[in-house]
């Protein structure tokens, strides 16, 4: 079967090594950004020609007008050639970190269309993208992730279908709590450390060796520390609707505006 035609809405910081990727493992790949351009990937501004659509924009209300859009246009590929995905249905992924119900309330206007929609959100950051060693946290039907497989091969080291749509943006939710908080208390015990002379890079190389040892702990350095405040605003949303406190939550928020690029790098220099 001929490979899908990849739509990747979105050509910034995430979509675009994705998008590069696909094209350099032999996918059509058709780019829907207005400001970005990219090798081996041919810039639209409509993706009905593609089978599936990877949405990678930054907040709820540009995946629901990108989403919108989507269903609002006919298919010519799909129309006049059903034998490129054997007739099944395009599928639209959702790899945005947005509120779980935007994914819901598109997934049920995608239903009504003929369109399948599932929430891939993804962890793994810029490299992870560059490096296809994506972490998928996906919420929909697995018969439909699983036609993805190919796609996600490329992308990603793995995914995980953890329920029905929405549940990938609830796992992006807790992730980010787990790495915003870890990022905070690894920045004050180097610095608890430094002061009583233990040199945080050493600490640091002799904390890999056990327990505590975690990608952040081991790339800190390499992270530019952006998105945080969207990341905890979703989660405490979601908190606040099912009554739950998230008192850490509120900490990572006060503290890391403190957790700069500079200040990791004098600590760990």
């Amino acid at each position: 079967m001929t490979r899908p035609v990849v739509g990747v809405a979105g050509l910034g910081a995430m979509g675009r090594p994705i998008a590069a990727r696909l094209a350099a493992h032999g996918f059509e790949v058709l780019g829907l950004d207005p400001h970005v351009t990219l090798d081996g990937v041919r810039r639209v501004d409509r993706l009905d020609e593609a089978d599936v659509v990877l949405v990678i924009v930054p907040t709820d209300d540009d995946v629901t007008a990108v989403v919108t859009g989507i269903l609002a246009a006919p298919r010519h590929r799909a129309t006049h050639d059903p034998g490129r995905t054997g007739g099944r249905r395009q599928v639209i992924a959702i790899c945005s970190s947005v509120r779980p119900e935007t994914c819901r309330t598109l997934a049920t206007d995608a239903a009504a269309r003929g369109v399948d929609l599932l929430d891939v959100a993804l962890t793994g950051g810029i490299r992870g993208a560059e490096g296809g060693t994506l972490n998928l946290l996906v919420g929909g039907d697995p018969a439909v992730a699983a036609r993805l497989g190919g796609i996600f091969a490329v992308i990603a080291s793995a995914y995980h279908v953890l329920g029905p749509v929405g549940a990938g943006q609830v796992a992006k939710a807790a992730s980010n709590l787990i790495h915003w908080a870890e990022i905070v208390a690894i920045r004050e015990s180097l610095r608890l450390a430094d002061a009583y002379g233990v040199k945080p890079s050493d600490l640091r190389d002799a904390l890999q060796q056990g327990g505590t040892d975690s990608r952040t702990l081991r790339e800190l350095e390499l992270m530019k520390f952006t998105w945080w405040e969207k990341d905890i605003t979703v989660a405490e949303a979601m908190a606040a609707e099912v009554g739950i406190p998230l008192p850490v939550a509120g900490l990572s928020r006060r503290l890391m505006p403190t957790v700069t690029v500079e200040s990791v790098r004098d600590l760990l220099s």
